[in-house]
């Protein structure tokens, strides 16, 4: 059986000491969809919602949420993100948003983008719930991951 980081001798969780590991610049990057129905989209598309500009609100919330991410998730490092990025693309039912974020240390960047995304698309979800509530937050997955010698 391997061997877990997260677990110590008796199983029990811990957070893993990253402070022998070598530096290295990290980029993540993520994605995932919220299908809405062609009404929403359009509501969107027109900035009709009651709420205000959805994407742009969905954008700043996975922003916010990139370099929280520490503060949501057990047992992640608090990193201070270098550059994270989030955009959003709105198709005929559907809003697909897309997170990269890059940070130069010891550990992964990886649950930073992938916060970004699911924060985005909770934040689409809450503005436009008022005109459908049978949305689906779909397909959230990591696209990438890479660490290069600095």
């Amino acid at each position: 059986m391997p061997e877990f980081s997260h677990t110590d001798d008796e199983g029990k969780l811990r957070m893993v000491d990253v402070g022998s590991k070598k530096t290295q610049r990290r980029h993540a990057v993520a994605s995932g969809r919220i299908i809405v129905g062609k009404e929403v989209a359009s509501l969107i598309r027109k900035n009709k919602m009651k709420k205000g500009d959805v994407l742009t609100t969905a954008r700043i919330a996975g922003l916010q949420a990139a370099k929280r991410t520490s503060e949501l998730i057990p047992l992640c490092h608090p990193l201070p993100i270098e550059w994270v990025d989030v955009r959003t693309e709105l198709g005929s039912d559907d809003v697909l948003v897309t997170a990269e974020a890059l940070y130069t240390g010891k550990t992964g960047v990886e649950m930073e983008a992938l916060t970004a995304v699911s924060v985005a698309l909770l934040t689409v979800y809450d503005m436009c719930k008022s005109a459908k509530k049978e949305m689906v937050i779909t397909d959230i997955r990591l696209i990438s991951k890479e660490k290069t010698d600095v």
